[in-house]
């Protein structure tokens, strides 16, 4: 014997549909609802489609989903983000060639050289970010650094805060959005430059504890800079960058200002 299946919605269907129908033919619940009542429930329902109509209208103005609309504002800010790395790293190279220069006036060579490495791995981070950009149609404007030179300890200390803004808060933040646009070119960029800084900023702590400290002469003469990257060596280059891989023959050696 075959079973009789019931759709259930069906079932509930046709239930309704009787209830309509007794209802509608029912005199004593015609005589329980006066007119005055039935224009109110009329009204109240009109207002209640009109207002679904404009809920519905609303709902079609969104051209986007919530997602997208963020996605669409996290490339404008890494956008913005590569724009503000760098003017800040063109300024930090020509800060640091001007701070080497005052360490080489004061006696403090060994200072003067790691001025001068970190001011070229800056500039290869500058140009990096400009390349990102430009690969997005945005061209970068001519920057002017602007920059105070005081005495080597105080320039030291300059440069740590820096490095430590740098590598605490810029550049994690701009990797965060960079990240949610998906812009990878600009991930590598940034991180490269992150990195990078937190190497800067280990040495220029180190130099300024040898320079408190009479030490100046034990500091590293020799500094290999990453084409690629911008990653700084002292005394000896590796067989591979530990950032991009790049092979150790093509680094640059810095020995003399």
């Amino acid at each position: 014997m075959k079973k009789l299946l019931i759709n259930p919605a069906v079932f509930v269907l046709a239930a309704g549909s009787l209830f309509v129908i007794s209802c509608g033919n029912s005199g004593s619940d015609v005589a329980m609802k006066s007119p005055a009542q039935h224009t109110v429930d009329s009204t109240n329902q009109k207002e209640k489609s009109e207002n679904d109509g404009k809920e519905n209208d609303e709902n079609k103005s969104i051209a986007k989903p919530v997602s997208m609309v963020e996605g669409t504002d996290s490339k404008a800010k890494t956008i913005e983000n590569l724009q503000a790395a760098f003017k800040g790293e063109t300024t930090a190279s020509a800060k640091y060639a001007a701070y080497s220069k005052k360490a080489e006036q004061e006696g403090y060579h060994e200072i003067a050289l790691l001025f001068k490495a970190a001011s070229s791995a800056e500039n290869i981070h500058a140009n990096n970010h400009k390349a990102v950009l430009q690969e997005s149609g945005i061209s970068t404007p001519v920057i002017k650094p602007e920059y105070t030179v005081t005495s080597t300890k105080e320039n030291l200390e300059d440069a740590i805060k820096g490095e430590t803004y740098e590598a605490t808060t810029m550049y994690p933040e701009f990797l965060t959005v960079a990240n949610a646009a998906g812009d990878q070119l600009a991930m590598i960029s940034l991180t490269y430059a992150y990195k990078t800084e937190k190497k800067h900023r280990l040495m220029y702590e180190n130099a300024l504890a040898a320079l408190q400290n009479n030490a100046v002469k034990s500091l590293p003469t020799v500094f290999y800079i990453c084409p690629t990257c911008g990653n700084t060596y002292e005394t000896k280059a590796p067989a591979r960058c530990g950032i991009s891989m790049t092979t150790g023959e093509k680094f640059i050696k810095i020995t003399s200002l």
